[in-house]
């Protein structure tokens, strides 16, 4: 729970929760991203910690679940100071065929002294690096990473999958999901999606433009230049999540996807659609993938999804009293949909809380009769607000 305060809002609508992937340490100050001197002071400061990752991957320490970061001594040969210049004077000595490093500049920590100060806001900042090497690359800089990722790896901190995992603790969670998200926007935007041609990271990471010149030779015109456009950012993909109640209030609409093994289910989900809102998307989904038809939904709580940008907005929402037939006729996406007693689905997350937080699809057989998603998948808050806090019911 983010808190205990007792307000009007907490007393009718309970309190907020923080969900896995949320809640970080962080102050983004994203209004100095365009700042290179800021970044410059906040790059080169001793006390600035560095995420490296592989493959979008971090590094994790295995014993204690803690996010291993470099300081700039270690980078310092490989990545220079890509901030040295003004934003507009970089922009202007784009080079297409220079190697330059992926950096993002996710904010500060203002809860540890002694690091970067600008104005009022002083702290600890914080960056994620790309340090993939490129394959069968023999370049200066490609051999540069391999020895970051040799210094890395020394540390006896794998790269390692934090998705089916979750070892990490809420908030270093938190910091890798931005990390994650801002990182995999770069790699998949190379190149101008108004012109074609390569885009140059700007912002500490956080925007892409396509530079009027390369190597000092104009470009053509793009319709990017000069304007605000959606392409230029990265962007967050509302999808919603729903534990879906039935009108008696006494059982839950579970899915299982093709994808997983019998026996393991979850809450229904799916993206929102243009033109649409949360509520209309949340009946939609639902009503495609298992046919059942809703009535008031109500939004709980959401969850930033870094794989690769998603926004979770998990609701809960009650069938209609004639609508609550299953039929999976419309979308192929299910491979079975039931309604569970609250019984069932309460065993089921007491045994997943005891199973640490790893995401078991197995396959193999558990003391329940169904398997669900792990303490802190957004999926297994929704179903436990319903089964042990009575969330589907009005407050008094």
């Amino acid at each position: 729970m983010t808190n205990s305060l007792v307000t009007p809002l907490t007393k009718r609508y309970g309190e907020s929760i923080d969900t896995y992937f949320s809640g970080s340490p962080l102050n983004r100050v994203s209004f100095l991203r365009d700042n290179y001197a800021f970044l410059s002071d906040a790059l080169t400061n001793p006390t600035t910690r560095f995420l490296p990752m592989q493959k979008l991957e971090p590094s994790i320490f295995p014993d204690t679940g803690l996010l291993n970061t470099l300081v700039y001594d270690d980078l310092k040969d490989a990545i220079g100071n890509p901030f040295e210049k003004p934003e507009p004077e970089a922009v202007s000595a784009w080079d297409s065929s220079k190697e330059s490093p992926l950096l993002v500049f996710l904010g500060i920590d203002e809860s540890k002294s002694g690091g970067v100060t600008y104005g009022n806001y002083s702290g600890r900042a914080y960056f994620a690096l790309d340090v993939t090497v490129p394959v069968d690359s023999t370049t200066p800089y490609a051999t540069a990473l391999a020895d970051i990722v040799d210094k890395v790896e020394a540390t006896g901190a794998p790269f390692t999958p934090v998705r089916t995992q979750y070892v990490l603790n809420y908030s270093e969670a938190a910091i890798y999901a931005q990390a994650r998200s801002y990182m995999d926007w770069n790699i998949r935007n190379p190149f101008c999606a108004g012109c074609g041609t390569r885009t140059m990271s700007v912002n500490g990471g956080g925007k892409r433009v396509c530079p009027p010149t390369d190597r000092g030779v104009a470009k053509g015109p793009c319709p990017t230049r000069g304007v605000v456009t959606n392409i230029a950012f990265p962007r967050s993909d509302p999808t919603i999540i729903v534990a879906v109640v039935n009108s008696a209030g006494d059982r839950l609409l579970l899915g299982r996807n093709k994808r997983f093994p019998a026996g393991f289910y979850s809450c229904l989900a799916g993206f929102c659609e243009p033109g649409e809102s949360i509520e209309e998307s949340v009946r939609r989904e639902v009503w495609e993938e298992s046919g059942v038809k809703l009535g008031k939904v109500a939004i709980y709580a959401s969850q930033p999804w870094p794989y690769p940008a998603s926004l979770m907005v998990g609701a809960i929402a009650e069938a209609l009293p004639d609508g609550e037939s299953i039929h999976l006729e419309h979308d192929p996406e299910l491979g079975d949909a039931q309604w569970f007693p609250f019984s069932v689905v309460r065993d089921a997350l007491t045994i997943a809380e005891r199973k640490s937080n790893i995401l078991d699809i197995s396959g193999e057989p558990t003391e329940a009769p169904i398997k669900v998603p792990p303490s802190k998948a957004i999926a297994h808050n929704l179903m436990r607000a319903v089964v042990f806090e009575n969330a589907h019911l009005p407050k008094i």
